[in-house]
């Protein structure tokens, strides 16, 4: 299947770029980048000599109608959705790995991001969490792949809300990211300098733009509205994620750390990139790191009544490339870990 990356140049794309070339149904045909058209991959990326002849494009759908037959879109929120608008015009299949359509209330996007560019197509997407929505991907051609943070937020709690075991509101969360989750942009807080050795919390409760996107999941798995306070910190690493999530049993009943492991254990049993650690054990970076696995722990303190949920995953593959991918297999009906099977290099 001939596939093209919208955005190659970014972290986001080049790891697509990455996965693609090793996937064995899909041929990567066409790569765009603005400010890097004209210029080969390898001249860009020396890692990529070798491994392609491909040469970035100006970024125009037009030019792909024909060429290719399915697309990831990697650009920034907000410049993504009219290129997605062309491309699903044009009768292509298209995983999107912006903002852009994975909200399904409208006024609430318009809090956060503004006008929408493509409204004729709001609420159409598929939220590309395939361990939620699997039915649903299988028979999408539009699939709004999940931010890093909200994965790693959604897969330890969505099962304890859907069963009615943890409180909907007072839950508390706490994020940690490597700097790539804030993509190849030139801003000085990124610099070595100011992040090795150092860890800070930015966007703090309701200013982060992933909260709503994760109360909106939240709130479909409990049938009721959900209310998270969220704290993301930025780690001096260049990937991975880190996310404690706090919750309260339902009712103050008690709920010890090995009935909550089963939970998970159930609803997690037959997942290939959801991997529920033995009791005691505690999830890492250095475990998933440029891995689609998502790591899961969960522990009980029954002195203060409060469920401990741990979660570690790559934010550039299973936080965002890796999830595309697997939701791309679903959506053209292929093995769902095809071209996903590299587990984290070790040391």
């Amino acid at each position: 299947m001939r596939v093209a990356v919208v955005g190659a140049s970014g972290y986001t794309g080049l790891q697509l770029v990455q996965i693609i070339l090793r996937h064995p149904h899909f041929e990567l045909v066409a790569v765009t980048s603005e400010q890097r058209a004209g210029t080969s991959m390898g001249d860009a990326f020396p890692s990529l000599r070798g491994a392609t002849d491909l040469v970035f494009e100006a970024n125009d759908p037009d030019a792909l109608v024909g060429r290719v037959d399915f697309a990831f879109t990697a650009l920034p929120h907000a410049a993504s959705a009219p290129t997605v608008a062309a491309l699903r015009k044009a009768g292509i299949p298209t995983a999107d790995l912006s903002a852009d359509f994975r909200l399904r209330d409208s006024d609430v996007y318009t809090r956060w991001y503004g006008a929408h560019p493509a409204p004729e197509l709001f609420g159409s997407a598929v939220y590309g969490l395939p361990e939620v929505h699997r039915a649903a991907l299988r028979d999408a051609a539009l699939t709004a792949v999940p931010g890093c943070y909200p994965t790693s937020v959604l897969l330890p709690l969505l099962p304890f809300l859907r069963a009615g075991l943890v409180e909907p509101s007072g839950i508390l969360v706490d994020s940690k990211s490597g700097v790539s989750g804030a993509g190849r942009s030139a801003n000085s807080k990124f610099l070595f300098a100011e992040r090795d050795g150092n860890c800070e919390a930015y966007k703090v409760g309701y200013a982060h733009r992933h909260v709503p996107e994760m109360e909106q999941e939240a709130a479909a798995a409990a049938g009721q509205a959900v209310q998270i306070t969220f704290v993301p910190y930025l780690l001096p690493t260049s990937r991975g994620i880190a996310t404690t999530v706090f919750a309260r049993p339902k009712g103050g009943a008690a709920l010890g750390a090995a009935a909550a492991r089963a939970v998970l254990a159930e609803a997690y049993a037959d997942e290939r990139f959801v991997r529920v650690l033995p009791e005691g054990e505690t999830p890492s970076l250095a475990a998933v790191r440029g891995s689609n696995f998502c790591d899961l722990a969960v522990f009980a303190d029954e002195r203060s009544g409060t469920l401990i949920l741990l979660a570690s995953l790559d934010n550039l593959v299973k936080g965002a490339s890796g999830q595309a991918v697997q939701c791309a297999n679903l959506m053209c009906g292929f093995d769902e870990a095809a071209g996903l099977g590299e587990v984290a290099a070790v040391p």
